[in-house]
């Protein structure tokens, strides 16, 4: 079985998901059997997974494995279905908030909170005869009480339980104050199927128990099971440790070290500093493009085997749609699809595009993406500010998050990178494969592979949005050769293809295959003087 491990599936996506998702679509393509693997607790998880195309039966959720709910007939719970167990209740209705107030006497007995149809239970929060909330119950999107959180007198959570469909407790975590007085997760006791309690210090140490369960599950003396870890910081100590062997990859979705044009840089990258300390420990190492393969190779040296795979497919369909040429594209549009962060560095985007505004007046930027709410939301401030400073209001728009990429990629004409870092950029790729000239900085790792200077687009050096700015205009005042950028951009999101990225897993799993069983048992079993 080849597993795929992540922490959630929101709605939102970041590169990640949009990553894992086109694995798991091109491992159904080809009868690669495979499942995502979620760590964490998610009451939206199984809506989240059903829309993106991830069916019950290919989803594992650690909480759901434990919570014996990995396939459940949904249920719709209203506030009909609820009983509080008081007589005489009375229910009132919050304004501008979707929940109801339940009160008996004029006593508040409960809260409960509504998913936002407006019907449907999300939550209920219970209090006691003095007016102290004691136990919150969150449902999961499926219909039934999947969480209880237990209240302390100082209205901090105590524990937390976590419940079968059918209401029996077999997950519990405890909390504790720390020595600076800051609540903390103390311990797990979790009851197994069979009836079998185990106790954990950490979630990390009941997390290798479930990855120990999960390859057991699946095992196989004819095949080892893959296990594909695309957020090392979950899982990175008890995935290398299991107690069966099997195949374990490392997969670098970003730039290993904090300053990614520094490929030597002794400051790691802080999601991959343990795991590439730890390297060793791994079957195989993989990066989305070439040139990180290369510099890890060289850096960590590392015995396992290390892969260069590009976490993106463009889809057959679209490589043989209909190619959209510049002239019936609206002129002088750029958009970007990327979250508005610090790394993505789009201020400097809107620095250029206030360049070109000025020569051409056409020339619009169309921002395509949620915003990272780190630092208050410093990263869209950024971008907000150069705005107003550049009087760019009528040019720039904010357009959040969207699915609609193919009806917004086939009638814009430009495509604009300026992060700090990337580990492959999916973004352009896809902008690419429908025509967009694309330009870029000179940026580890990714879209300087992706974009090719005088084929698809230009590369410019790392920071200079005037370069960007002047490359631009350069391609806006030539209809011949922004038709020659267009047209290379449909031939080179070739290198892409279905059939192109399943030979470059193929060789992955084909490294697996060969060293299962003897090799990968020896590696991880045998002291290096027992050979």
């Amino acid at each position: 079985m080849n597993f795929f491990i992540n922490e959630t599936m929101h709605a939102q996506k970041s590169g990640i998901e949009h990553a894992e998702l086109k694995r798991f679509k091109l491992f159904n393509e080809h009868g690669a059997d495979c499942r995502i693997v979620i760590r964490n607790w998610d009451p939206e998880l199984h809506e989240n997974t059903r829309q993106a195309g991830i069916p019950d039966a290919q989803l594992i959720s650690m909480f759901d494995y434990f919570q014996h709910a990995e396939q459940v007939k949904d249920r719709r719970i209203t506030l009909a279905d609820l009983d509080f167990g008081v007589a005489n209740t009375t229910v009132k209705h919050e304004p501008g908030k979707n929940r109801v107030l339940v009160t008996a006497g004029g006593q508040l007995v409960a809260r409960v909170n509504f998913w936002p149809d407006a019907q449907r239970v999300h939550s209920t929060e219970l209090f006691d005869a003095f007016g102290n909330l004691y136990l919150v119950e969150q449902y999961d999107s499926r219909g039934f009480v999947s969480l209880q959180q237990w209240y302390t007198p100082d209205n901090q959570i105590g524990m937390e339980t976590w419940l079968t469909p059918a209401g029996q407790p077999v997950l519990e975590s405890y909390n504790r104050d720390d020595r600076q007085g800051k609540r903390q997760q103390a311990g797990w006791r979790l009851t197994e199927r069979d009836g079998q309690v185990f106790q954990f210090a950490t979630i990390e140490a009941l997390t290798q128990h479930f990855l120990d369960d999960l390859n057991l599950d699946f095992w196989d003396l004819k095949r080892p099971n893959v296990f594909v870890l695309d957020r090392s910081h979950l899982v990175e100590w008890g995935i290398t440790r299991l107690k069966r062997p099997a195949y374990t990859v490392l997969y670098l979705h970003n730039a290993h070290t904090a300053n990614a044009q520094e490929p030597d840089d002794p400051l790691l990258n802080n999601n991959y500093e343990f795991a590439l300390s730890d390297v060793d420990a791994f079957d195989a190492v993989v990066s989305a493009t070439r040139k990180q393969a290369e510099a890890v190779a060289q850096r960590f040296h590392p015995r396992a085997a290390h892969f260069a795979i590009a976490v993106g497919v463009v889809p057959d369909q679209l490589l043989a749609a209909p190619r959209v040429t510049v002239a019936r594209r609206q002129f002088g549009k750029i958009v970007a699809f990327a979250r508005i962060a610090w790394e993505k560095h789009l201020d400097d985007l809107v620095r250029a595009v206030a360049i070109v505004h000025r020569e051409i007046p056409q020339v619009t930027l169309d921002l395509y993406g949620y915003a990272d709410p780190s630092d208050d939301y410093k990263a869209r401030l950024q971008v907000e500010q150069v705005i107003q400073a550049e009087h760019l209001e009528k040019v720039v728009t904010l357009k959040g998050y969207t699915q609609d990429i193919d009806q917004i990629e086939n009638s814009a004409m430009m495509f604009g990178v300026t992060s700090r870092m990337e580990g492959f950029n999916l973004a352009v790729m896809e902008a690419i494969a429908h025509g967009l000239i694309a330009f870029t900085y000179d940026v580890n790792y990714g879209p300087n592979e992706i974009v090719e200077s005088g084929v698809n687009g230009q590369v410019v050096p790392y920071g200079d949005y005037r370069a960007m700015a002047e490359a631009m205009l350069k391609v806006l005042r030539d209809p011949a050769l922004a038709q020659w950028y267009s047209a290379g951009a449909y031939e080179s999101a070739r290198r892409y293809s279905s059939a192109a990225v399943w030979a470059q897993w193929q060789a992955l799993l084909a490294d697996a295959q060969a060293n299962w069983p003897a090799k990968l048992v020896a590696a991880r079993f045998c002291k290096p003087e027992e050979g």
